[in-house]
């Protein structure tokens, strides 16, 4: 738990709200239901009601690094798991080949049914006012002593809506522009419009923004693709889902398809490479930086040249239509080259476009300037989560805003803020790269950026944050009783384990088996009717295994967890000059400078920082303790 946090204003009896959250995205929605599960009234406004979760862009949830992060969003009382075993279509585990740390639950939804749920399960909660409109500015106010506070929202038909605090979660419709080819229209989503007030305002309070781009591939018929020309993708046999609310006796709900592979290939880069002069990256229409590792087709012709071909992924947006998504190649090339280039691909040779790519440009603000709550430092009551803080996919927009929510609520009531550290959950790794790192381009989730990923594994969210969020009231009594329940199991299994002996092994006890990687407990289940009779949740007899197996592991980097939190413990004086700090390098000083962290933790994960300027920051701030002591 954290209490850095802005000094509390007390609700006006004026508000008619505590919270208000702006943008009804998969960062809006965790938000919303975060802020009225923790105890604030609370109003979610989107332009339009009727696109409440709409996924934008490819209708799938979880993967490498996100998966593990929809297990967190579950854990701590969140929706988008529950809803996405609900509506979903396929389900894999991604990685199975290689460790259970890297492993990703993944699913394929049906986009419209996945929007209908939550919008359904939005307007059954207690508390919560769904107002359609469209942003226009922010309602500020200012203290005796100059401190901006953000008290509410204008909307653009005139109505003021007050409240303790606000949820920015505008995802890309801040200053949109769509950009497919020479032709550009304003909008932050095909069909859609764009906000302009609300960036003016946080310019006007101080904020630095800058822009960001993302990009859509075509959609197809589905009838006009050559299926038998394809590579199929079939899901798990036995699929597994993500929540643990979710009956497994009833799962999958839905009916469940197969995705397919093709292959782009020469010709296909070829006509490309004669038109990417009309693309509107290369003619410099788009200032924005886009994301390396999710690049568009063009930008994958150009930067791996050598390549031959690559994996184009299509797969259904719904069991009620014919629309297939066109995974991996995401363009902004004019409508006719998209056309020309996607009938070169095996399959698609007269595939039929339902819509053409394109790409989106908007505003973002740089998240160094907000604290490890997603308060803005500089203004009040103000909250921002999802890609107004240069982030990516609906995952990550769900855990900051899940985690904004929370805190904008928590800061109305004057309760203690709420903060995930690095080595208690991917969204906790998220966050403090976010406003410590201050990323430059699109932020994705991977699994390589945690580096205590042997704990924070998708079988272990609940143990490791039902906890957490039973103390300020995320999750209710069932959550609790299911974990209980889970670790009353494992309690007896481990028993069983440590005291049963396997012949066939050398006389070693279970639990010694088990370390060997290709021994499972369903093989063990099978030879040893005591085991057996214990009749183990499927998901409790594979987080057990991996505890076991991992448990060497682990032990070793909890020591490496315990330094951090030495580190995390030590404060840097807010008002510390690093201009004057004698030692440290040009390059740290100019960093820490600008980023200001919190913490020596947080100084020490900024790139151009190194360990040695971290330990001489270590001794400055020890000198000034010692200094202030004696005066």
């Amino acid at each position: 738990m954290s209490t850095h946090i802005h000094p509390h204003f007390s609700r006006s009896a004026r508000d008619a709200h505590d919270v208000i959250v702006v943008g009804g995205g998969h960062a809006g929605i965790e938000a919303a239901l975060a802020a009225v599960r923790t105890g604030a009234r609370t109003a979610l406004v989107s332009l339009r009601l009727d696109r409440i979760g709409e996924m934008s862009c490819n209708p799938a949830i979880g993967g490498l690094g996100k998966g593990q992060i929809v297990r967190e969003i579950d854990a701590l009382g969140g929706a988008m798991g529950e809803i996405s075993d609900a509506t979903g279509i396929q389900f894999r585990v991604l990685n199975t080949g290689k460790g259970y740390a890297v492993r990703g639950p993944r699913c394929q939804s049906d986009r419209h049914l996945y929007r209908d749920a939550i919008t359904e399960r939005l307007r059954r909660v207690a508390g919560l006012e769904l107002v359609e409109g469209a942003g226009a500015g922010l309602v500020c106010e200012t203290d005796a002593i100059g401190t901006a506070r953000v008290v509410g929202l204008r909307l653009a038909d005139g109505r003021e809506l007050r409240a303790g605090a606000v949820v920015i979660t505008t995802g890309t419709f801040l200053r949109a522009v769509m950009h497919t080819g020479e032709s550009q229209s304003a909008g932050g989503r095909a069909g859609e419009g764009t906000s302009t007030g609300i960036s003016a305002d946080l310019a006007r309070l101080g904020l630095t923004l800058g822009r960001l781009k993302t990009g859509t591939p075509p959609r197809l018929a589905a009838a006009s693709i050559d299926w038998n020309a394809l590579e199929e993708q079939r899901g798990d046999e036995r699929p597994v889902p993500f929540s643990s609310r979710t009956d497994r006796r009833r799962f999958p709900v839905l009916p469940q398809v197969a995705c397919h592979i093709t292959w782009t290939n020469e010709r296909t880069h070829a006509l490309i490479r004669e038109n990417l002069h009309r693309s509107p990256m290369v003619a410099g229409r788009i200032q924005g930086v886009g994301p390396r590792y999710c690049p568009s087709v063009e930008d994958k012709v150009v930067r791996f040249a050598d390549k031959t071909r690559h994996q184009v992924f299509l797969e259904p947006e719904s069991l009620s239509t014919d629309v297939v998504y066109v995974n991996g190649v995401s363009t902004s090339l004019p409508s006719d080259v998209q056309e020309e280039f996607v009938h070169t691909i095996a399959g698609l040779e007269r595939a039929e476009f339902l819509r053409h790519g394109y790409a989106v440009e908007y505003d973002f603000v740089a998240p160094s300037q907000l604290s490890d709550t997603l308060a803005v430092r500089a203004v009040a009551g103000l909250y921002l989560a999802g890609q107004i803080n240069g982030t990516s996919g609906y995952e990550e927009a769900a855990g900051q805003g899940l985690i904004a929510g929370a805190n904008a609520a928590l800061w109305v009531q004057g309760r203690p803020a709420f903060v995930l550290r690095r080595d208690q959950a991917y969204i906790g790794v998220m966050i403090d790269d976010l406003v410590v790192s201050n990323p430059t381009e699109p932020y994705r989730m991977f699994t390589s950026r945690a580096e205590h990923r042997l704990s924070l594994r998708a079988d272990n969210a609940e143990e490791r944050l039902v906890p957490l969020g039973a103390e300020i009231g995320l999750v209710d009594r069932a959550a609790i009783e299911r974990l209980e329940a889970r670790a009353a199991q494992k309690a007896r299994a481990r028993a069983v384990l440590g005291t049963l002996r396997s012949a066939a092994h050398g006389g070693k006890t279970l639990a010694e088996v088990l370390l060997r990687p290709e021994i499972e407990i369903v093989d063990l289940e099978r030879a040893h009717p005591e085991l057996a009779a214990l009749a183990l949740d499927p998901d409790v007899r594979e987080s057990l295994a991996i505890d076991l197996k991992y448990a060497g592991y682990v032990t070793r980097q909890e020591v490496n967890v315990e330094r951090m939190r030495r580190q995390e413990s030590i404060e840097i004086p807010s008002d510390i000059d690093f201009s004057t700090l004698s030692g440290i390098a040009t390059e740290a000083k100019d960093k820490l400078a600008r980023l200001r962290p919190r913490t020596l933790g947080a100084a020490s994960r900024i790139a151009g920082v190194r360990p040695p300027d971290v330990a001489l920051l270590a001794v400055h701030i020890e000198r000034r303790r010692r200094e202030a002591a004696r005066s």
